[in-house]
């Protein structure tokens, strides 16, 4: 039974793009509602809106080098690190151009719970890294039922859009 539950796990959706990891691993433990209220994103949210964050997320583990989004996959999820560090890299001409190094509470791949457009730059574990992982489809099952989380992201999300009209090159993660 243990080889079945380490055993490499792919999933896609509809167009084949991956959601998760190719290397994905069940969380051990259940997502804890202490580490979301330290991520700025739910910083701000009651015990009822994080605990159905926290039932949604999926715990994922990377390895050094291991990509876990690539640009140009269609995105159907975003990511919280929870420990190690993660480079968002973009091909720009054929060159691979280092956008940002994100660590512990940082969210990537934001944009793909909102929209089904491919993913502007890909990402990769530096050093061992756990991240939780939320799928779109269980994200706006979540904002139906707790509106409130939408009007805590929306600062967020125009501060992404402010910074990337005034530095294109470092806010496309």
């Amino acid at each position: 039974m243990q080889a079945l539950i380490s055993r490499a796990v792919s999933i896609r959706n509809d167009t084949g793009a991956k959601y998760l990891s190719d290397d994905y691993h069940p969380a051990v433990m259940p997502v804890s509602t202490e580490f979301l209220k330290k991520v700025s994103w739910f910083e701000d949210l009651d015990q009822k809106s994080l605990d159905a964050i926290a039932n949604a997320a999926v715990e994922q583990r990377y390895q050094p080098g291991q990509e876990i989004v690539r640009q140009g996959d269609t995105g159907v999820g975003a990511f919280i690190i929870r420990s190690g560090k993660v480079d968002i890299v973009q091909d720009q001409n054929g060159k691979e151009v280092k956008l940002a190094t994100l660590g512990p509470g940082d969210v990537f791949g934001e944009m793909a719970l909102l929209d089904e457009f491919p993913r502007s730059a890909s990402a990769r574990a530096v050093e061992p890294t756990t991240a939780l992982g939320i799928q779109r489809w269980h994200f706006r099952g979540i904002l139906e039922s707790h509106p409130q989380i939408a009007l805590a992201l929306l600062p967020i999300l125009t501060r992404r859009i402010r910074n990337a009209e005034k530095h294109p090159e470092a806010a496309r993660h």
